[in-house]
């Protein structure tokens, strides 16, 4: 299996939220990293994880795949799921996909953080 083509780095913004940054591409080969960022950022009263698209280069139908699983798992925990940084294409395809309906969508990471801190 060919090495992931994407860094992701976790910031901790408060107890309540966890940023995850995206960079490269979000495919098939992102499983673990994307995983091991989920653990990370996870703390024991972290209620939202924020997902930054904006240095996003690719994802694929594998790479939604893996948002959704991501999703689910966030959901059984009673947490929520953010993103901001996302291209028009992306987007578009959020909403095409109906991950708009799921995972809420921020045109920057402060409207995300003033939502995540909103009960």
């Amino acid at each position: 299996m060919p090495p992931a083509k994407v860094t992701l780095s976790v910031r901790q913004v408060s107890a309540r939220a966890s940023i995850i940054d995206i960079q490269g591409e979000v495919t098939a080969f992102a499983e673990h990293a994307l995983m091991e960022a989920y653990t990370q950022a996870n703390g024991p009263s972290t209620r939202v994880f924020i997902l930054n698209f904006a240095s996003l280069e690719y994802m694929n139908s594998s790479g939604i795949g893996l948002l959704v699983t991501l999703l689910i798992r966030i959901n059984r925990q009673k947490q929520r799921l953010f993103a901001f940084g996302l291209s028009d294409h992306y987007r578009h395809i959020f909403e095409l996909t109906r991950l708009s309906d799921a995972i809420k969508m921020y045109d920057s990471e402060a409207e995300a953080l003033d939502a995540a801190h909103t009960p």
